[in-house]
């Protein structure tokens, strides 16, 4: 019967989350189609309406540690679920993310990541969009923030090992930029399949940078040790037993 509950709850609030991205999207439209204000705005509002609506609809918390940083810097994330990307983007204030190409053509996600400044990379044709975005950025073609790419490429479910894509490496060597490792848990309450959110806290972590400079091949293993080993933390203290999973 709790498990029920907390399912209805789940549906009520996916339902909801959804509709509420049309609302927010329609009634910041005019304003993000004149202003690329309006549509960070927007954006901002929706995923702080969808953090703290799902606090007390399904009751999952969510909590952010570490330094978010205000600089522009590269943020190389762990990807587990639709909350880390509304966690992250929430928590620094100009976030723009290296996104799949055909969602650029999904209603209001698309427009508004155009806004931003996102940058939409073909499938198959990583490389080719990777030097586009690092020429665009060096001719100021994108607005300044903190760019967001998921080095693993995709959401992944907790415990999965996947490899480390070599755009973050590319991206970190030519753009000149530090880089902010980030961790989560959030796949173990938001999973990337169903409805069912889980009870608990959801944690994204921002761990210490690192310094631009490093070769590309030990900057990608540098990131991905950082990366797996707090992720790993993170899920061991949400009672999730990595250990046994991974053997």
């Amino acid at each position: 019967m709790k498990y029920a509950i907390q399912w209805l709850r789940s549906a009520f609030y996916e339902i909801h989350v959804y509709l509420m991205m049309a609302v927010i999207g329609i009634a910041f439209f005019p304003w993000a189609l004149v202003s690329p204000k309006g549509a960070r705005v927007a954006c901002m509002t929706y995923a702080r309406y969808a953090i703290w609506s799902l606090g007390w609809m399904v009751r999952v918390k969510a909590e952010v540690r570490g330094t978010p940083p205000t600089d522009e810097v590269l943020i190389a994330a762990k990807h587990q679920s639709f909350l880390d990307i509304l966690m992250i983007f929430a928590a620094v204030p100009s976030g723009k993310f290296i996104m799949k190409r055909e969602l650029m053509f999904v209603p209001f996600i698309g427009v508004y990541g155009y806004r931003i400044g996102c940058v939409p990379v073909n499938r198959g044709k990583r490389g080719q969009a990777i030097r586009k975005m690092v020429t665009d950025v060096s001719n100021g073609l994108t607005a300044p923030g903190q760019l967001i790419i998921y080095s693993q490429g995709t959401r992944t479910a907790p415990g999965v090992k996947m490899p480390y894509k070599v755009g973050s490496a590319v991206l970190y060597d030519q753009l000149g930029q530090d880089c902010v490792p980030v961790a989560t848990n959030a796949g173990l309450f938001w999973s990337r399949r169903g409805i069912y959110k889980k009870p608990g806290t959801a944690v994204v972590e921002f761990l210490p940078r690192i310094e631009s400079g490093m070769g590309k091949n030990e900057f990608l293993s540098e990131l991905e040790v950082r990366v797996e080993t707090a992720s790993d933390n993170l899920m061991r203290e949400a009672g999730f037993d990595v250990d046994n999973h991974n053997a």
